[in-house]
């Protein structure tokens, strides 16, 4: 039975993650940082197309626009509110462009004080209308504190999980949809304890508190690697982030990302580390010169979570993995 598994197209070596589909594929190949779409992700993606909309009207229509706010619709006004639809499209473009907008957030953040400090300004204009401006200034509050909200869950959201930047660091990010719960796959991957089962370099993990662990791994050449690790953010059934301790031999950080499938169906598991290999970048190119690949590595230990989670074991030989005639385990 073994046997049979080690011959399904979807388990050859090379094979995309997700049972090898297309679709999979891509999305393996365009995996961003963030590896989930977050609700104030979606929230950001809103605000991009409001500024979008805000700044095509009023670069195309500056009179009519000044008109329904209560601001003069001569003199300067039209050049002022010109120069807002730009700002505004650039936001835009930049929040619906970008991963994590949180930069872009926060310019809408500065423009919106700006906005106001003009209406405040027209308040004293011949031919405004106080009562139309005073609306318009506290529609424009309102968006400023949701503005502010978003940015800075988006700020505290880099905070928590962005992949460190060494020198010589070697990043590697994965995704895979498995037919179990999210709640399933958090479980498993909180107990540490339970990667070595998939992680075919991960000699052992031990617990050493509620968020602390030491790991033990295999590096190039038969070496063997220690360090501790700490959790640095933790929320149910949706994200686990960790990062080595200060001193360690190993830096190496890491977050996996646990999202509802889009097809309904099971988790997409999106998994992203970064980490410093003892030798650095010379012994990192040199581990891929002999096969080592992280970025192969990572994708054939997912390939062994999804067998693991979907079919309660692993029916993959490692000879398939890894080239070697190894009975299956």
């Amino acid at each position: 039975m073994a046997t049979h598994e080690t011959q399904r197209s979807d388990l050859r070596p090379g094979a995309g993650v997700t049972a090898g589909t297309h679709a999979d594929r891509h999305r393996e190949r365009w995996l961003p940082a963030r590896g989930r779409v977050s609700d104030v992700q979606r929230l950001a993606g809103g605000l991009g197309w409001f500024s979008l909309g805000l700044g095509v009207a009023s670069l195309a229509a500056p009179r009519l626009l000044a008109r329904a706010i209560g601001a003069p619709d001569r003199g300067a006004t039209p050049t002022v509110l010109r120069a807002v639809g730009v700002r505004e499209i650039a936001c835009g473009i930049g929040l619906l462009s970008r991963p994590r907008p949180a930069g872009w957030t926060w310019a809408r953040v500065a423009g919106d004080v700006m906005d106001l400090a003009l209406l405040t300004s027209a308040l004293g204009a011949r031919r405004s209308r106080p009562g139309r401006i005073m609306t318009a200034a506290a529609a424009v509050a309102g968006v400023t504190a949701l503005d502010a909200v978003t940015a800075r869950k988006l700020s505290r959201q880099d905070g928590a999980t962005a992949m460190p930047a060494p020198g010589h660091a070697v990043v590697v990010r994965k995704v895979v949809t498995i037919n179990a719960p999210r709640e399933a796959l958090y479980r498993f991957w909180r107990d540490f304890t339970n990667l070595p089962r998939v992680m075919h370099r991960l000699e052992s993990v031990e617990t050493i508190g509620e968020k602390r662990s030491r790991w033990r791994a295999r590096g190039p050449g038969g070496t063997v690697v220690q360090w501790e690790a700490e959790v640095t953010d933790d929320r149910a059934n949706e994200l686990i982030a960790w990062r080595s301790l200060p001193g360690s031999r190993l830096s190496h950080t890491g977050v996996v990302r646990f999202t509802p499938a889009p097809t309904g169906r099971g988790t997409e598991l999106a998994v992203e580390m970064a980490y410093t290999p003892p030798g650095g970048a010379f012994a990192a190119r040199m581990a891929r010169l002999v096969g080592q690949a992280p970025e192969q590595e990572l994708q054939e230990d997912l390939r062994r979570l999804k067998q693991l989670m979907e079919a309660g074991d692993i029916v993959m030989s490692e000879g398939v993995l890894y080239g070697a005639a190894r009975p299956a385990r």
